[in-house]
C-alpha cells in the first residue's frame, strides 16, 4: 500500500504527479512452492529488489543422434516445454553431435505443471518435424541454486521415447542442467524468458537485459601554427589562405590569413571530440579563398589519430611537427620539376589528445561523471550507488497489437560511463523487472538518470521504428543520506504537444553507501571539474559544440552494440534538446529567479515596515539591536553566523526525507498554452506554416523587447555611477568631488560608532519626520548623464 508524502498548496497540482512512498519486500523470498523450501535462508547480493524465482534449463549439447531414415541426415533442435510455455533452440543442419549451449528461464510464479519436458527433434523442410526422443524432469526434485554458489554442472541424459517398441533402446544422449534460481543468477541476462515467449527472430536479442559502457572520449587539440611555400593556383595574386580540418563529421576552419608572402601564419587551436578505438583520421585541407563561391584546394594531409601524443596536464611538452602537403591545383609540370614540387609545401602543427579534461557528453546541469579522460588522474571512489529497478505501475498503452493497446516496456539507467538496460517485459502495463545494478561513485554532486521506454523492435517493424519514451527520473546523489534505502514510486511525466501527461509510475529502491566520510567531505572543497577546465578553459560556444559532438559519438557507438541502445533512447537520456528555445522553459526559469529573489524582497519589505514604524515594538527592538551592534561592532559577524546556525538547526526538523522528482508546477508544464507547446515540439529549423512562424517571431520580438529594456536600464544605472567622476556633467562632478572632500574630513574627525549610529537612527526615523518626495541622493543620481543619449 502506498501513500503520498508530498503536499502542494495548489489545488490544481494533481496528486498523481506526486512522489509516493512504497514498502516492497526487498530481499525477501517468495512463498514456498515446488522444489523451494520456504525455511531456507539463502543469501543474495540482490537485496534491493524482490526475489523472483526461475526454473533454469541449460541445453548444452547432444551426441549420437540417429539420422533421418528418409534424408539420411540429422538437423536437430531442442524444444523445452513447461506447461503451456515452450522454448526452442536454433536448429543445426547435418549435425549428429550438435552443441547449442542455450539457457531457458521459466518464471516460477507462472508454473502450472509438475514436470519439465525436454524434446529433441529433427527439423523437416516439408511436413511435421520428426520426434527423436525426450527427457522428463520432476520439478520436486530440481535443486535450488543462488549465487555465490558455483554453477550447476550439466549431466548426460539418455533420450527416451514411449512410442518405441519395448526393449529397443533410443539412440542419442543430451547434456542438460536444470536448477531453480533467482534473477541474480549469471545465466539470467542471456536466457530466453517465458515472459517473452511471443517474441521471435531478430526481436529476441532486443528483449534481453544488457550493460553498456560509453566509449572513452578525448579532446583532440589541433594547433595550426603556419604553412610554408603555399602556391596559389593563380599566379600573381595574394592568397587568402585558411586551413579546414575534419575528423569524421566534425569540420572546423581557421581564420583567413591575408599575407603577401607564401608563408601564412595562424597559431589557432581547433578542438574535436574523438573516441577510442580511433577509427577516424585527421584530414587537413589548405585552401585559398578566391571568391564567395569558390575556394581552391592548395594542399592536403591525412594523419591517423594514433600517432599523436596524449597530454595529461597543462604543461606544454607536446612538440610541434612539420607535415608535407599533397599538392593540388598546380599547373602541369614535367619531369623532375614536378616531382620536386609535389611535396614542396608543408604545414606546421602541434597536435595532442587532451587527457586531463572531462569530455562532457551530457548537460552540465545533470552531469553524472566529472573524471578526466586519463585513468591515471582518477581519484579512488568515495561511495557505491545501488539501484533496484523494481517495476512500473499503471503504464499507458503505447501502441496497438492485434486490435488492442499494449506496452512492451524496458528501463535504461545511466550514471557515469555505465549504461544498463533491463529486459523487455512484453504486453503488460505493470511490469516487474526486479533487477539490481551497482555503480562506483567518484563525486556525490552528480545525477543518475533512469528512463522507461516502449520497445518497438520486437519483430516486423524494421529499423525505421523508434522506441517511444514513457518518462524518466533524475536523482541527485548529494540529496541522499548515506546507507539509507529509499523506496519510492516516481511519477513518469512527459510533455506532449497536447500538454503534460502522466504515463505511469516507476518503482525504485536506491541506496548510496559512503566508503570514506573524510574523502567525501574533502570533495566539497574541490572544483567540480578537473583543473584543466580552469587553467585552460574553453569558451561557451566551444563547450556547446563539443558537447553536441560528444553526444553524437556516444549515440552512434551505442547504436552499434547488440542489442543496440538506439539513438532516440541515448538522446533522451542525455537531454540533447535541452538547449533549444522554449517559451515554457523561459517562463519557468524566470519564476525560479523571482522565487529566489522573493526572500531578498521580503527582507527589504520587512526593513521598510520597520522604518515606517508599522509595528512599534519591532522597531524599538531593532533600535536596541542597532545600539548594541554599534557599541560592539565585533559582534556583527558572529551574530550573523550564529543566526544562520540556528536557522539550519531549526530547518533540520523539516528536512526533505525523499529524493527530488519531476515537478510539473516548477516546470510551468500545467500552465503552458497549446501554441507554446506546439512551438516547443517544432523541429529545428522550423517546419510550420509561414504565417504561424511570423506570429511566433513577433511574439519573441515582444519578449526580447522587454528584456532589452531591462538590460538597457541596468546599463544606464551603471553608466550614471561611472559618470560621477568622469566630468561628463561638470556641475554634478564638481558637487560630488566637494561632497567627497567634506565627507572625508567629517569621517576623519568623527568616530565611526557615531557615524554608524547617526546613519541608523536617520534610516529608522519616524514617518512624521519623513517626506514623500525622493531623498536628495536619489534625485542627484537620477540627474546624472549616461550613454543612452548616444544610442541610435
Amino acid at each position: 500500500m502506498s501513500h503520498p508524502i508530498i503536499h502542494h498548496n495548489d489545488e490544481h497540482h494533481h496528486e498523481d504527479f506526486q512522489l509516493k512512498d512504497t514498502h516492497p519486500l526487498l530481499g525477501e523470498r517468495w512463498p514456498a512452492m515446488g522444489g523451494v523450501r520456504g525455511n531456507d535462508k539463502l543469501t543474495s547480493t540482490y537485496d534491493l529488489v524482490e526475489q523472483m524465482y526461475y526454473l533454469y534449463v541449460r541445453v548444452v549439447k547432444a551426441k549420437d543422434l540417429p539420422p533421418n531414415p528418409l534424408t539420411g541426415s540429422c538437423d536437430p533442435y531442442v524444444e523445452v516445454k513447461l506447461g503451456n510455455y515452450k522454448g526452442t533452440t536454433r536448429h543445426l543442419e547435418k549435425r549428429p553431435n550438435p552443441e547449442w549451449n542455450q539457457v531457458f528461464a521459466f518464471s516460477k510464479d507462472r508454473v502450472q505443471s509438475s514436470s519439465l519436458e525436454v524434446y529433441v527433434k529433427d527439423k523437416e523442410m516439408v511436413g511435421r518435424d520428426d520426434y527423436m526422443g525426450k527427457v522428463v524432469f520432476d520439478l520436486n526434485e530440481v535443486p535450488t541454486r543462488v549465487p555465490p554458489d558455483s554453477p550447476l554442472a550439466p549431466q548426460w541424459y539418455r533420450l527416451e521415447d514411449p512410442r518405441r517398441v519395448e526393449g529397443v533402446k533410443v539412440r542419442g544422449e543430451i547434456m542438460v542442467a536444470v536448477w531453480i534460481g533467482t534473477q541474480a543468477d549469471e545465466a539470467f541476462p542471456e536466457a530466453w524468458h517465458s515472459d517473452a515467449a511471443s517474441v521471435h527472430g531478430e526481436g529476441v536479442a532486443s528483449v534481453r537485459s544488457k550493460v553498456y559502457v560509453s566509449p572513452k572520449l578525448w579532446y583532440l587539440r589541433v594547433n595550426v601554427i603556419e604553412a610554408q611555400d603555399v602556391q596559389p593556383a593563380t599566379r600573381g595574386r595574394t592568397p587568402e589562405v585558411f586551413v579546414k580540418a575534419q575528423v569524421g563529421n566534425q569540420v572546423l576552419k581557421t581564420h583567413t590569413s591575408v599575407s603577401a608572402t607564401l608563408n601564412p601564419k595562424w597559431n589557432e587551436d581547433l578542438l574535436f571530440v574523438v573516441a577510442e578505438p580511433f577509427e577516424e583520421q585527421l584530414v587537413l585541407h589548405v585552401e585559398d579563398h578566391v571568391s564567395s563561391r569558390k575556394d581552391d584546394l592548395l594542399g592536403r594531409v591525412t594523419l591517423p589519430l594514433t600517432m599523436f601524443e596524449k597530454r595529461l596536464d597543462h604543461r606544454p611538452f607536446v612538440h610541434s611537427r612539420w607535415f608535407d602537403l599533397e599538392k593540388f591545383g598546380i599547373p602541369a609540370l614535367e619531369g623532375e620539376t614536378r616531382r620536386e614540387l609535389r611535396f614542396a609545401s608543408r604545414i606546421h602543427l602541434r597536435v595532442c589528445l587532451e587527457g586531463a579534461y572531462h569530455v562532457m557528453d551530457e548537460s552540465t546541469m545533470y552531469i553524472s561523471d566529472t573524471r578526466p579522460t586519463a585513468r591515471q588522474l582518477w581519484r579512488p571512489p568515495v561511495g557505491v550507488l545501488e539501484v533496484g529497478i523494481l517495476g512500473a505501475k499503471a503504464l499507458l498503452p503505447m501502441k496497438n497489437r492485434d486490435g488492442r493497446g499494449t506496452t512492451d516496456s524496458y528501463c535504461v539507467a545511466k550514471y557515469g560511463q555505465k549504461w544498463v538496460r533491463t529486459r523487455t517485459l512484453v504486453g503488460t502495463f505493470s511490469p516487474s523487472w526486479n533487477e539490481q545494478y551497482t555503480w562506483e561513485v567518484y563525486d556525490p554532486s552528480t545525477v543518475i538518470t533512469i528512463g522507461v521506454f516502449d520497445n518497438c523492435h520486437l519483430g516486423g517493424n524494421g529499423n525505421s521504428a523508434r522506441d517511444s519514451r514513457i518518462g524518466k527520473v533524475r536523482i541527485r546523489l548529494s540529496t541522499l543520506e548515506a546507507d539509507r534505502v529509499y523506496t519510492h514510486s516516481y511519477p513518469l511525466i512527459v510533455l506532449t504537444p497536447s500538454g503534460v501527461k502522466k504515463m505511469g509510475e516507476l518503482q525504485l529502491a536506491v541506496r548510496f553507501t559512503c566508503l570514506s566520510v573524510a574523502s567525501m567531505l574533502h570533495l566539497y572543497s574541490q572544483p567540480l571539474l578537473p583543473k584543466m577546465h580552469y587553467l585552460h578553459p574553453f569558451t561557451v560556444s566551444q563547450l556547446d559544440s563539443l558537447r553536441y559532438q560528444a553526444m553524437s559519438i556516444v549515440a552512434a557507438r551505442l547504436g552499434r552494440t547488440e542489442p543496440p541502445l538506439r539513438k532516440e533512447v541515448v538522446e533522451y537520456m542525455l537531454d540533447v534538446e535541452s538547449h533549444l528555445w522554449s517559451m515554457r522553459r523561459s517562463k519557468a526559469n524566470f519564476f525560479r529567479v523571482m522565487s529566489l529573489l522573493s526572500g531578498l524582497v521580503g527582507i527589504f519589505s520587512w526593513l521598510g515596515d520597520v522604518c515606517k514604524w508599522k509595528n512599534p515594538a519591532t522597531t524599538v527592538l531593532v533600535h536596541i539591536l542597532l545600539l548594541i551592534l554599534v557599541w560592539y561592532p565585533e559582534l556583527i559577524l558572529p551574530t550573523v553566523f550564529l543566526y544562520m546556525f540556528f536557522i539550519g538547526l531549526w530547518n533540520y526538523r523539516s528536512r526533505p526525507r525523499h529524493p527530488p522528482h519531476m515537478d510539473t508546477k516548477l516546470s510551468w508544464a500545467e500552465a503552458a498554452s497549446p501554441d507554446e507547446l506546439d512551438e516547443e515540439f517544432d523541429t529545428f529549423p522550423t517546419s510550420k506554416p509561414q504565417d504561424l512562424v511570423y506570429m511566433r517571431y513577433d511574439r519573441l520580438r515582444s519578449v526580447a523587447g522587454r528584456i532589452q529594456t531591462v538590460v538597457g536600464d541596468m546599463a544606464t544605472q551603471g553608466e550614471r555611477l561611472g559618470s560621477l567622476l568622469s566630468w561628463r556633467d561638470p556641475r554634478a562632478t564638481c558637487l560630488f568631488v566637494v561632497f567627497c572632500l567634506l565627507a572625508a574630513v567629517a569621517l576623519y574627525v568623527t568616530p565611526f560608532r557615531v557615524v554608524a549610529l547617526v546613519t541608523g537612527l536617520y534610516l529608522l526615523r519616524h514617518p512624521r519626520f519623513r517626506s514623500k518626495l525622493p531623498p536628495v541622493p536619489v534625485n542627484f543620481f537620477r540627474r546624472l548623464p549616461s550613454k543612452i543619449d548616444s544610442m541610435l
